[in-house]
């Protein structure tokens, strides 16, 4: 009788227990993110995110160094990470390898100097302002850095939206591409004088700013692109359905913790993917 009454009382204690626990899906969490900084800095940025999941879960969580966009996309469509923090075009190749690659939250962007406060932000095209160039026809036959090729801002979307303004290619306007693997280098390369312009998130020239390392004078914006649709956070295909619950669940209410990533993405909120913001985009990148 003391054993049934001992069994009842564990079964009762079930319903409790983190459904993805039961499931046992994974003894760890690993995550990644596409390199849009220094290594030092995206882990000092991601610290709060990976102590609120490993917290909420009960486990070990893992932020994996990825040295290029590619690296990212490769680590989720080959179930290397779990999750992964994705821009948009790296989260629609990433989709176009696996399917089942599910974005489920988006940052929802804060007001900056260089960004609109919403789901949206933008590629700049930016010059030093104590530099001669005024108009996009002076930077003509010079050099321009751009981030990685699978960058949305700092690649993709200049590649396709820029020739109709100018009227010919990048390779043909500039007279030299220089691909630096993220926007911090890009904005470096610029302020050091390496090239003439740089191609640029919105989001990135505004932590620049953020952090001091220019003014509101530094930099001239003299082309921006169609608006953006904001980064993805997405899932692996190998995770499974109650983990991914539970993820969602902590990360869309609002929590010291969470305040702490956004206030480092210059974000106010996480919102839940609409996948009908990145159709246009889509469309876009097909060939």
């Amino acid at each position: 009788m003391k054993t049934l009454r001992l069994l009842v009382c564990l079964l009762a204690l079930l319903p409790a227990l983190p459904a993805w626990s039961q499931a046992q899906c994974t003894h760890s969490l690993r995550l990644a993110s596409i390199p849009e900084k220094r290594l030092d800095l995206q882990q000092r940025d991601f610290a709060p995110l990976i102590r609120l999941l490993g917290e909420g879960l009960g486990l070990p969580v893992q932020l994996v160094p990825t040295s290029s966009y590619a690296g990212a996309i490769d680590a989720v469509v080959s179930g290397g990470v779990d999750l992964a923090m994705l821009g948009p075009a790296a989260y629609l190749q990433a989709r176009q390898r696996d399917p089942g690659i599910e974005a489920f939250a988006t940052p929802t962007l804060a007001q900056g100097y260089f960004t609109a406060a919403g789901p949206y932000y933008q590629a700049l095209l930016v010059v030093r302002a104590d530099r001669e160039f005024q108009a996009l026809d002076d930077l003509r036959g010079t050099r321009v850095a751009l981030s990685d090729p699978s960058s949305t801002s700092g690649s993709v979307i200049p590649q396709r939206e820029f020739p109709a303004v100018v009227g010919r290619p990048l390779g043909e306007f500039f007279a030299g591409q220089l691909y630096v693997g993220t926007h911090d280098r890009a904005l470096d390369a610029l302020l050091d004088g390496k090239v003439a312009a740089a191609f640029v998130s919105s989001q990135r020239a505004d932590d620049y700013l953020l952090r001091g390392l220019i003014s509101t004078r530094s930099l001239r914006v003299l082309w921006r692109s169609q608006p953006i649709p904001n980064d993805a956070l997405v899932f692996s295909s190998a995770l499974c359905q109650p983990l991914r619950q539970h993820i969602r669940a902590l990360l869309l209410e609002d929590s010291p913790l969470l305040a702490a990533f956004l206030q480092a993405q210059q974000a106010s909120a996480l919102a839940p993917v609409d996948p009908a913001a990145y159709q246009a985009l889509e469309r876009a990148l097909r060939p």
